[in-house]
């Protein structure tokens, strides 16, 4: 079979440092350019340290516009911009990792329907896409947390949730909170109750519970790691435990990397994959659900990749089964 010819719009950053990562190992794909105006002729490696002996490949200020599947890993607001000025063939299929097209009012663009990129939702869709918006970090571990509760119309309270991302999830770029002397031995909160991944969870349980009203409370905070988000989540819930684990496997049956453990979770057992873990526990009336992703991985280029096999029929996990960092 024919590998798909791959490119990758914005290079130098994390999220596309993964991809570049994932796709230059992936068994059906041909990473044919990266395009980064401002590292145009670098190698690649010069850039992504850790790709040195896998790839001599350079960046690029051209682009191929017959390339099989487009990725643009672009700052938000800056994928409309590109697309607004660049064109691509008909079989181009795009997988955009911004937050422009994630929402319903902004999915159409230009004759071009964007589905909403999380598999454990819209996984038909998605198989049936041209253009998909891949979720947001914080939106994939707190969606996963509470779909299976909306998905059978249980989200009758408000809901709690605090979580932690790493360092990375603030990108490249340095601000006066990303610098090692500020994050490190150093904790915060920040967004509070405004995260504008709110929006895609609100979206997404009115997708799934027409009738929910309640509040979804969301406090993000800063972590003294690199790279993960551990999240903890709690709701009124009538069901006893088993109900609620019961509910959960049968919710995540056929996911491909949506686990329900038995156990207590946390986050080494997710970082370098595209897992996301969840356990349940039971206080009184309340159900406390905690759920664990890589933020580059499953929050962003491991959802990607395996959004691009589903679109073309490929295995969901192809050139994704990765190892934990456990140790």
């Amino acid at each position: 079979m024919k590998k798909l010819e791959i490119g990758i719009i914005g290079g130098a950053g994390y999220t596309a440092g993964e991809l570049i990562r994932l796709l230059i190992n992936h068994p059906k794909t041909n990473l044919n350019f990266v395009f980064s105006t401002s590292n145009a002729g670098n190698k690649i490696h010069k850039i992504h340290q850790d790709l040195i002996g896998s790839t001599d490949l350079e960046f690029t200020s051209n682009i191929n516009s017959e390339v099989d599947v487009l990725f643009l890993c672009l700052g938000h607001g800056n994928s409309t911009a590109f697309l607004e000025n660049n064109t691509f063939s008909d079989h181009t299929k795009i997988i955009d990792l911004s937050n422009d097209f994630r929402l319903v009012a902004n999915k159409n663009f230009e004759g071009k329907e964007f589905v909403y990129g999380l598999p454990e939702l819209n996984k038909d869709a998605i198989k049936q896409a041209n253009y998909i918006a891949n979720p947001g970090c914080f939106a994939t571990a707190l969606q996963l947390a509470i779909l299976p509760l909306a998905a059978n119309g249980l989200l009758t309270n408000d809901v709690h949730i605090n979580a932690v991302t790493g360092a990375t999830g603030a990108g490249t770029s340095l601000s006066a909170t990303t610098h090692f002397t500020w994050r490190d031995n150093n904790f915060s909160h920040y967004k509070a109750f405004n995260h504008q991944h709110l929006g895609e969870i609100n979206q997404t349980v009115k997708q799934l519970q027409s009738s929910f009203k309640s509040e979804i409370n969301f406090m993000p905070n800063r972590g003294d790691f690199s790279r993960g988000i551990f999240a903890t989540t709690y709701t009124k819930y009538e069901g006893s435990i088993d109900d609620a684990k019961a509910l959960y496997k049968a919710y995540y049956k056929d996911a491909a990397f949506t686990i329900v453990s038995d156990e207590s979770i946390f986050l080494k057992q997710v970082v370098n994959t595209n897992k996301c873990i969840i356990s349940l526990e039971k206080h009184g009336n309340k159900l406390l659900i905690t759920s664990t992703i890589d933020n580059l991985l499953k929050g962003a280029s491991g959802a990607a990749v395996q959004n691009m096999n589903l679109m073309f029929g490929f295995e969901e996990t192809e050139g994704l089964e990765l190892k934990a960092n456990y140790f």
